[in-house]
């Protein structure tokens, strides 16, 4: 029999803030975090803004969660997943559960990238200074199972530890994963999600090669990022961490714990077709999506809200649309849809985290967030996209999309308790 899982905890670390709760009133303020880089030299580069990570009154300390000499030795992608994790551990208390419980308990924290910035940095160091000047710490540094490795040392958590590596899908699918093993048996409780840090010169420079980011609103940031808008021009590189806590629904009823909802469905899909280009008719990413609502046994009526990959692309943010209506014909009229990255940008591998928890707040407060920047939709982009505003609306099942470089597709589905 399978088991119902829920979400218990919460923890993220964003451009909009270094907490869930102040990322949430962000959101619904209208905030933008996509700002002008100021942590490198950009003068050789086109681009000039990212969703970037700040610190400040109100900002995010790392020396709360690691102190400095710890911190030297990781990439900062395991420190945004370090911080979000015990955000979600505490919320969930689940630092109380027994030995043998956190040996039935997994984490699996993934990322696109990992540590792209350690690799630049250890690089310049060693063709400028030697191979004596590399740090031992360099490799365990940059590896992305060790975000996971990390958080289950900190807590004594012994159950399966892993991270996925699925380009912007690789929140998602951890999240996905997790959830199976507890549906199924396997473990009680897990620790999920997403981090990433790809905002440094070469991360910024490899996309901008590419041609997929916005360059032409570096003199105005917080408009860069503009899904489905006529005068999108790309994607803004976001960084930061989502987590989440799973458990199953006896256990969190049994601990008294707050639930935030129920995660019900998981669905996968491949596009088999290009390395970043998505399908012309969009299979791939309704084929996710028909998965996740077959995995949920929901009716397309019950879907209320998607929050859509959304990346503010020529191609993909077309793209999408298309499958959504393909999948759901003309019950698609009647869904609310947006894109969260309008406030902070494409937080790549943590994306798909940090849009979950958005999910469970929008059901928890009744309100669809806004996709900012929507100002004059593109031809064929004529569904509810929830422009400029957030919009109240009573949430019962909600959906959210991710898609990857070579055209891996992740959807989730959760519902209100």
């Amino acid at each position: 029999m399978k088991r119902r899982v829920v979400v218990t905890g919460v923890g993220a670390v964003t451009p909009l803030g270094p907490n869930m709760r102040l990322t949430w009133v962000g959101i619904l303020d209208g905030q933008s975090g996509v700002r002008i880089i100021d942590s490198f030299n950009t003068d050789d580069l086109s681009v000039k803004i990212a969703g970037t990570v700040v610190g400040g009154e109100e900002g995010f300390d790392p020396d709360a969660y690691m102190a400095p000499s710890e911190q030297r030795k990781v990439d900062k992608f395991i420190v945004y997943a370090i911080a979000a994790a015990d955000q979600a551990i505490s919320d969930a208390g689940l630092d109380s559960i027994s030995d043998n419980q956190k040996a039935r308990t997994a984490v699996i924290i993934g990322a696109g990238i990992g540590g792209v910035s350690g690799l630049y940095e250890t690089s310049v160091n060693l063709v400028m200074n030697g191979a004596r000047r590399v740090s031992p710490f360099f490799i365990p540094s940059v590896l992305i199972n060790l975000a996971s490795g990390h958080v289950a040392m900190r807590h004594n958590i012994r159950g399966p530890n892993y991270g996925i590596v699925s380009a912007c899908t690789s929140g998602t699918h951890s999240i996905g994963e997790a959830f199976r093993l507890i549906r199924d048996g396997y473990i009680d409780y897990a620790v999920t999600g997403g981090a990433e840090h790809a905002v440094c010169r070469l991360g910024v420079s490899g996309f901008a090669a590419a041609r997929a980011l916005s360059t032409g609103f570096n003199d105005q940031p917080e408009k860069a990022s503009r899904p489905w808008d006529r005068s999108r021009d790309g994607f803004v590189v976001g960084e930061g961490a989502g987590v989440l806590i799973l458990e199953t629904l006896d256990s969190a009823k049994q601990r008294g714990c707050k639930i935030y909802g129920e995660i019900i469905g998981y669905g996968a899909s491949c596009d088999a077709y290009h390395i970043t280009a998505p399908l012309p008719d969009a299979s791939g990413a309704a084929l996710s999506m028909q998965n996740a609502i077959d995995d949920a046994c929901v009716g397309l009526e019950e879907i209320d809200y998607i929050n859509a990959h959304g990346t503010s692309t020529p191609h993909g943010d077309v793209a999408e649309i298309k499958a959504i209506k393909n999948v759901f014909g003309y019950r698609a009229n009647g869904i609310n849809v947006s894109s969260t990255k309008s406030h902070m940008g494409h937080l790549l591998g943590a994306a798909g985290a940090v849009e979950a928890l958005i999910c469970l707040f929008a059901m928890r407060d009744g309100v669809v967030p806004a996709t900012l920047n929507l100002e004059a939709p593109d031809e064929g982009c004529d569904l509810n996209l929830t422009p400029l505003i957030p919009q109240e609306r009573k949430l019962q099942c909600v959906m959210s999309n991710s898609f990857g470089f070579g055209g891996t597709n992740g959807t989730l589905i959760f519902r209100r308790i």
